[in-house]
């Protein structure tokens, strides 16, 4: 392996170094939200509220799509990402509201 090949192996272990630790703290934040939003979604069933909230979609939406302007990340992606776990959380929140209907 000449020098060049090696120093290019040891960049790219560093990458994928900084890689997996930005994964871990994606997945432990995102852990960290979803604790919240239970907690939203149990309050909502407590007090008859619907699970959705599209004006707070719309808001949280855009919000991201201006973070993602400035953080240099694609605004459709952040979009997209952020389309799927408010999905999520409206599904965790029926799920919430229909066991505290039982």
């Amino acid at each position: 392996m000449t020098d060049t090949t090696q120093r290019a192996a040891e960049i790219l272990a560093e990458h994928r170094q900084s890689i997996d630790r930005l994964d871990a703290i994606l997945v432990y934040t995102l852990g960290e939200r979803f604790k919240h939003t239970q907690a939203v979604g149990r309050l909502k069933a407590t007090h008859d509220l619907p699970p959705s909230d599209p004006a707070r979609e719309a808001t949280q939406i855009a919000r991201l799509e201006d973070l993602a302007k400035r953080a240099d990340l694609d605004p459709e992606f952040a979009k997209k990402f952020l389309a799927f776990i408010i999905q999520e959380v409206i599904q965790h929140h029926e799920t919430i509201a229909e066991k505290n209907g039982d």
